[in-house]
């Protein structure tokens, strides 16, 4: 890579961490490419994506000075899985290493914050913002449903006793 690739590179990857919810590093040595692909559109159907990442290119994206908690989380060969929502890529990761021993999540990081292996396990069991979003909708839709059953109610009520007098009458 030229310099001029290498910082074509930094700012593609400073838009990414600027972009993502949250940035989920690992460690990919021995995967096979087929199981790098599968990894990918794991992810890319979540609205996610996974990339290889040189370590030097991504600190000086994070602008992350020595020492910081970002530099244990690039060692060795990595990959970054990063997507709009905090929780999917963290979901999809986790999924993804309880399948394969060679897939390693190392940690990741929101924004300044930097979260470890167990903080990323514990970030994929949240639920995602459509779930969210799905509950919230139930929430709010509940109550107008049972105030429009209460409301239907006494009408149908009137309706059979007039149906009833009706009947009595024809009797």
């Amino acid at each position: 890579m030229d310099r001029a690739q290498k910082a074509e590179s930094i700012e593609t990857l400073k838009g990414v961490f600027n972009d993502a919810g949250a940035v989920v590093v690992a460690h990919n040595l021995g995967l096979t490419v087929a199981e790098m692909e599968d990894l990918r559109g794991r992810l890319r159907k979540e609205g996610g994506a996974f990339k290889v990442v040189k370590n030097r290119l991504a600190l000086k994206a994070l602008e992350a000075a020595d020492g910081s908690p970002h530099h244990a989380l690039f060692k060795g060969p990595v990959g970054i899985a990063y997507a709009p929502d905090a929780v999917t890529a963290a979901k999809v990761t986790a999924e993804y290493a309880k399948g394969n021993d060679r897939f390693v999540v190392q940690g990741g990081f929101m924004g300044e914050t930097v979260l470890d292996a167990k903080g990323v396990d514990t970030l994929s069991k949240l639920p995602s913002l459509d779930q969210i979003r799905a509950s919230l909708l139930g929430l709010i839709n509940a109550p107008a449903t049972k105030i429009a059953g209460v409301l239907q109610a006494p009408a149908g009520q009137l309706a059979r006793v007039f149906n009833a007098y009706a009947t009595k009458d024809a009797a």
